[in-house]
């Protein structure tokens, strides 16, 4: 029986419920007519609603309308890899290792599983009016940041540090989610942050970044014009920091002479949570911008920006401003007008009848396709990084196996950060006993993340895993010491952020101990970002990048461990060799930065990935050598699998100007990821299209192509030794 609480919330569910229904979907108003033009829809809604009732929808928790039969809304909503903070969802690798997968076509097909089951949530909490933070279908991804320094907490966040991959992923994403429906979104994608935002996270709130024009248009923009213009994105959201001195909500070369003249977006603008508070708050604990005296003036200035939707409460104020004639009515309408085609777009204010979206129940998330696309993520996510002798794969007939270290049982690390909750996690100690069902498993904690043994030693340990086959060393980071604005001041770490990329001095020693038994050793390291490992790459036998990998995460490494699957993954990142290479982190010239600019040597290259088996690009032939401006060129590739596995590898185009010498080294412009079965070849074609050659121009102060001498480079990583050069000339 129902208590009289409960009765009185469903009673009062139930009239809110009959409230919005009687107006919902009648043809009364105009902006209810599904037959009218949008605008004219969006026009005869904003022509009926007060200046209280405007800026209340310009928030991010927007409360309903009653009497014109509007719910609330909620735009906060995240999806980085999977449904996030909504319950139960599908939880794919975080999104550096769906990066590392090199794989548009497989991003493009996860994210529609994404937007699969945001709709089956959206639809299920909008049944029981459920209108809550994180239940509804306007997206806060992807994260298209460039990952310039791996000591940033959020790298692990984006698509890593090139800007051609981060496009071409980032538009599979978007594409995934908005979906391919002529008329209604499935949901909206948010392209953040914009712009030239890495860190530092504690320093985020008050951080003013200065960038040269050629490193802001030849690194930090591309990725997000790519989305403006291909992709379709709906939504652009401006970063915490300033930029050479005006904070980004409130950029004006950045919102509206880049973003909305020179792109010609048409979409709406959201601010990272508490941005704007951030222009004008004096705080003793947290340092702000204080570019603006109240937030009445930071509300006004962010408007006129281009700022549409604020996330926070600060816009409140604009009720006022207008009638102290701060701001002209029109001007807010102008936003608004923004916001509301975007709830338009998605059928919100339509019969869900002819929405065909509406259709998409609740028990497809978590289900058995969705798992297998996880997992099949999670595989193509790994990076094998070193093989010596190669143990790897590792015999199915061991018959003890020791599995140590602070990742090989932690299924929280697995999710990342941003994420939602699975209904299992597999973790990697789990996945070995799944694939090894008769093998004797020896698992022990063996050490922490950082933090020294009580007793200073590891001999108990030793003395536990002395009669093993093989040492599989679970190691390296976790989400809960890199990440968004983090409470952790440890050493090696702050504020979300890494003080040192080097693996944590408790680890090294650990493996030197290891090393001591004289055992095959495993690394298989979890990460969010590059790990200096120099000082420990010759202790172990093998070394396998798994990030943070998912529900799947377990199942995926024993799959690669044990040969059942090749790995093909690639680094998208830099895994530089130590500290000592890297620049001052607050620094953001790209000068000495990622593989593009880096001059040193590092350990393991961008693009770099061992498979068990041997590839060879054979016969590679340009169709042309001399193109003109708006030509093409089409390469042409024999890729043959010359091993006894299958596997996949991924050619990899980059092109330098030679002319241009404060250019980058090179840069990546095409790739594709191609499975082979063993002792087989393909004929594989790329084409470049002369937006591949755009440089910098020092005259325009953009990106051109340039007439002069270019250098093609084609291979299976960035590193000078894996890649065939051709030269051509454009004229």
């Amino acid at each position: 029986m129902l208590s009289l609480n409960s009765k009185f919330v469903s009673i009062l569910i139930l009239l809110i419920s009959l409230s919005y229904s009687s107006t919902c979907f009648s043809q009364d108003y105009p902006f209810r007519n599904q037959n009218l033009p949008l605008k004219d829809r969006v026009n005869d809604l904003i022509e009926r609603m007060t200046i209280e009732e405007k800026v209340s929808q310009l928030m991010n928790n927007t409360p309903g309308i009653e009497r014109l039969g509007i719910p609330p809304y909620n735009w906060w909503n995240e999806a980085l890899h999977g449904v996030a903070r909504a319950g139960r969802a599908t939880v794919f690798p975080q999104a550096i290792g769906l990066a590392a997968t090199f794989d548009s076509q497989a991003i493009y097909e996860t994210f529609t599983i994404i937007s699969d089951e945001a709709r089956a949530k959206y639809n299920e909490a909008q049944s029981k009016l459920n209108y809550n933070q994180y239940y509804g279908l306007t997206f806060w991804t992807p994260n298209i940041n460039i990952f310039r320094d791996p000591r940033w907490g959020r790298g692990m966040e984006t698509y890593g540090e090139d800007p051609y991959l981060t496009g071409e992923l980032g538009t599979a994403a978007v594409k995934g989610l908005q979906g391919n429906n002529p008329y209604y979104f499935k949901t909206h994608a948010c392209a953040k942050h914009f712009a030239v935002h890495s860190g530092p996270e504690w320093g985020r709130h008050e951080f003013d970044a200065y960038v040269s024009s050629r490193d802001l248009w030849e690194t930090y923009l591309p990725a997000f014009e790519k989305l403006v213009k291909d992709a379709n994105v709906q939504e652009v959201m401006c970063a915490y920091n300033r930029l050479d001195g005006e904070p980004c909500c409130g950029n004006k070369t950045l919102l509206n002479d880049i973003l909305r003249n020179e792109w010609g977006y048409k979409g709406m603008i959201v601010s990272d949570c508490g941005a704007i508070s951030d222009f004008w708050v004096k705080d003793s604990v947290t340092k702000r911008h204080e570019t603006h005296s109240d937030k009445m003036s930071a509300s006004v200035d962010a408007i006129r920006s281009g700022t549409d939707l604020e996330c926070g409460g600060d816009y409140s104020s604009l009720v006022n401003a207008v009638k102290q004639g701060k701001i002209l009515e029109q001007e807010i309408d102008v936003s608004l007008k923004r916001v509301l085609l975007g709830r338009f777009k998605l059928g919100m204010f339509d019969d869900p009848k002819k929405n065909p979206w509406s259709n998409i129940s609740s028990n497809i998330v978590g289900s058995l396709n969705h798992r297998q696309k996880a997992l099949e993520m999670a595989r193509k996510s790994i990076v094998l990084l070193k093989n010596s002798n190669k143990i790897l794969p590792l015999s199915k007939e061991l018959q003890t196996i020791a599995v140590v270290g602070p990742n090989a049982n932690d299924s929280v690390m697995q999710w990342g950060n941003y994420n939602g909750i699975p209904t299992y996690t597999v973790t990697l100690l789990q996945g070995i006993k799944n694939k090894l069902p008769n093998a004797r498993i020896i698992y022990q904690d063996a050490c922490d993340y950082y933090k020294e043994p009580a007793n200073g030693n590891f001999n108990d340990v030793m003395e536990k895993i002395k009669d093993a086959d093989v040492v599989i060393y679970a190691g390296g980071i976790s989400p809960t010491l890199e990440g968004e604005e983090m409470p952790v001041d440890i050493p090696g770490f702050k504020k979300g952020d890494r003080t040192s990329i080097e693996l944590p001095k408790v680890q090294q020693l650990f493996l030197k101990e290891l090393k001591s038994l004289n055992k095959p050793i495993v690394f298989v390291l979890n990460t969010g970002s590059a790990i200096g490992l120099k000082n420990v790459v010759n202790d172990v036998d093998a070394l396998i990048n798994a990030w943070y990998g998912g529900e799947e995460g377990g199942n995926a490494i024993a799959d690669v461990l044990f040969g059942d699957y090749n790995p093909g993954g690639k680094l998208p990142i830099t895994f530089y060799t130590s500290d000592d290479q890297l620049p001052d982190y607050t620094d953001y010239s790209m000068q000495n930065r990622t593989y593009r600019y880096l001059k040193e040597k590092p350990l393991f290259s961008f693009g770099f990935g061992l498979s068990y088996t041997e590839f060879e690009l054979a016969n590679i032939r340009l169709s042309k050598s001399n193109i003109k401006k708006g030509d093409s060129i089409v390469i042409s590739i024999n890729l043959k699998n010359k091993g006894i596995f299958d596997g996949d590898e991924v050619i990899q185009v980059y092109i330098k100007n030679n002319s241009d010498i404060q250019g980058p080294i090179k840069s990546l412009k095409a790739f594709k990821r191609v499975h082979l079965p063993a002792n087989s070849s393909k004929k594989i074609n790329l084409t470049l299209s002369d937006g591949a050659f755009l440089s910098f121009s020092d005259f325009t102060r953009r990106m051109e192509v340039i007439p002069g001498k270019y250098t093609i480079y084609v291979g299976n990583s960035s590193t000078e030794s894996d890649l065939k050069l051709f030269n051509i000339t454009i004229e």
